[in-house]
């Protein structure tokens, strides 16, 4: 296993789901890190387990993404140069386009696109990274392909591709775009519903999906390998071959897949 140690890891959306488990994985190769996310206790949890996994020094930052004074406050205390940046923190959606009101729209954006820019740029301005640091970005199988009842999820993990990729050619620097499919974690708990609300279910394909730690291994990996793209999930990944390679079987079938 390659190791990290001494190098320093800025993990976003870290207190659950893939974004703990890539927290996990960073600790198992020694690296320092400083896991950001909205719940203490949560958080905290995860400290716990990566102390006992080997990590070097562990910060804990409770903040929400979407709060820009309180990041642009953690991007001028934040003391040690990034190795690393991954922007994992994102939203999902269970509704149709047409029935989504446009507030769920537009917080769907700002989770999943403007607040890791926001904080790509804070911590730029601060001089926290430059361009030997490698920035890895949680983007979506539904940032490659539209998907029922993703439309807002969907955009937002198209433009964030599209604003790393740009990214990665004006800075000359290393850029991974992560791209899962359906992995067992509880972001369909969360995932907003046409007026708001959250969903507040685990979805059977969410439930059966890759187990979390097997896919931030694979990230990771990734990451360090210096790969541009991780595609990581399961059979439902066999849709980004057909998507480009057979588009009309793609479109023809795809509107009748299971959205959950």
């Amino acid at each position: 296993m390659h190791t990290l140690e001494g190098k320093t890891v800025l993990i976003t959306g870290a207190s659950s789901g893939i974004g703990a488990a890539l927290a996990r994985e960073f600790a198992s190769r020694k690296a320092n890190l400083v896991l950001l996310a909205r719940n203490q206790a949560r958080l905290e949890a995860v400290r716990e387990a990566c102390t006992k996994l080997g990590a070097g020094t562990i910060r804990l930052v409770e903040a929400d993404t979407t709060d820009y004074v309180a990041i642009d406050a953690f991007a001028a205390s934040l003391e040690s140069q990034l190795d690393y940046l991954v922007l994992n923190a994102g939203i999902s959606q269970r509704s149709l386009a047409v029935e989504t009101a446009e507030d769920v729209d537009r917080r769907v954006m700002e989770v999943d696109f403007f607040a890791p820019v926001h904080l790509t740029k804070a911590l730029y301005a601060a001089g926290k990274w430059d361009r030997s640091t490698h920035i890895g970005v949680t983007s979506s199988i539904s940032g490659l392909f539209g998907f029922p009842q993703r439309s807002a999820y969907c955009a937002a993990k198209h433009a964030i591709k599209g604003f790393y990729e740009a990214l990665q050619l004006e800075m000359g620097m290393k850029v991974t775009l992560l791209f899962p499919g359906r992995i067992n974690t509880p972001i369909s708990l969360s995932a907003l519903e046409a007026d708001g609300r959250p969903h507040g279910q685990m979805d059977p394909g969410q439930a059966g999906g890759m187990d979390a730690d097997k896919c931030a291994r694979r990230c990771v990996d990734g990451i360090i390998r210096g790969k541009r793209q991780v595609r990581v999930g399961g059979k439902e990944m066999i849709s980004c071959f057909v998507y480009k390679w057979f588009p009309g079987i793609f479109f023809r079938f795809a509107g009748k897949i299971s959205a959950v």
